[in-house]
């Protein structure tokens, strides 16, 4: 019987907007032996919508573009009982996990990744009621990530992000909160705080690839505390310029679970889309949830 293929496709992803790439990679999948079914995105929220409706009809769901449009089809696949295999054509302006993978931005050469790979399972995030592929963040620098017009991303791509960034300094403050990990209490007052499973967070700070397993069950954990005085400060952007995020400036661990509460109006962001802020957040690693075909 001839094997099925959904297509989700946001058009207005990336740095191009020529869909000549995109018919390539059709062919690719055509070529392989697959029905190709195509669905453009028409706005926030259609991917997921998409995804959860029709996924369980086909043997393989592949999402094209950034970030934002991955994390929603994942979002729509969790929600089934049987999820198929997941591809992924990258085509956004940031792509942090499609770089912790070595994926091509090149949608044909990601297309025969798809039909040459073999399934996968991959860690899956739960933020509350809902999902993330690779980062869930507070604080400085995480309103960037979903602040940035889309226009400046697709021309700018990592630099609008840092622009953004830069705005956020001039509000950098800290946030009292109370946090366990993986039953450790870690309460204080910290600028950033991200759970990531990615070796990229933002497009801004990178990890060591040999620090990071994407189905092992845990998170990397990192946590920057508000300075005390001036050389606290100098030793905290030193460790993240040399990405030294076990320095004891900075808390850096490796955990299944997270239980945050706060008082602050704290911003979220969900791999780099916007989560309103919550008083009670519990961030758990759904260990080798969904089945990827990524090489």
């Amino acid at each position: 019987m001839e094997k099925k293929l959904l297509l989700i496709v946001n058009p207005y992803a990336g740095k191009t907007q020529s869909r000549a790439p995109l018919f390539d990679a059709v062919s690719v999948f055509s070529d392989a032996g697959y029905l190709v079914s195509v669905h453009n995105t028409v706005g926030p929220g259609d991917a997921t919508h998409t995804a959860a409706l029709e996924g369980a009809n086909y043997d393989v769901v592949v999402c094209s573009g950034g970030d934002g449009t991955l994390n929603e089809t994942i979002s729509g696949l969790m929600q089934l009982a049987h999820p198929p295999v997941l591809g992924y054509l990258p085509r956004g302006s940031t792509n942090d996990f499609a770089s912790s993978l070595g994926l091509p931005s090149n949608p044909t050469k990601a297309a025969q990744i798809v039909i040459n790979s073999q399934p996968r399972l991959l860690d899956i995030g739960r933020w509350n009621k809902r999902h993330f592929v690779y980062v869930a963040s507070f604080g400085a620098f995480s309103r960037s990530s979903y602040t940035a017009p889309q226009s400046v991303k697709n021309a700018l791509g990592h630099f609008a992000y840092i622009l953004e960034g830069m705005k956020d300094l001039d509000t950098l403050r800290p946030y009292k909160i109370k946090l366990q990990a993986d039953g450790e209490t870690l309460d204080g007052e910290y600028l950033f705080g991200a759970a990531c499973n990615s070796t990229s967070i933002g497009g801004l700070m990178k990890l060591d690839p040999g620090s990071v397993v994407l189905d092992d069950g845990l998170f990397e954990l990192l946590l920057i505390p508000n300075p005390r005085n001036a050389q606290d400060l100098n030793n905290l952007i030193m460790a993240l310029l040399n990405q030294q995020y076990d320095r004891e400036s900075l808390i850096f661990r490796h955990v299944s679970s997270i239980h945050l509460e706060t008082k602050e109006d704290l911003p979220w962001s969900l791999d780099g889309e916007y989560a309103p802020a919550a008083p009670i957040v519990d961030i758990v690693n759904q260990s080798r949830a969904l089945s990827f075909l990524l090489g």
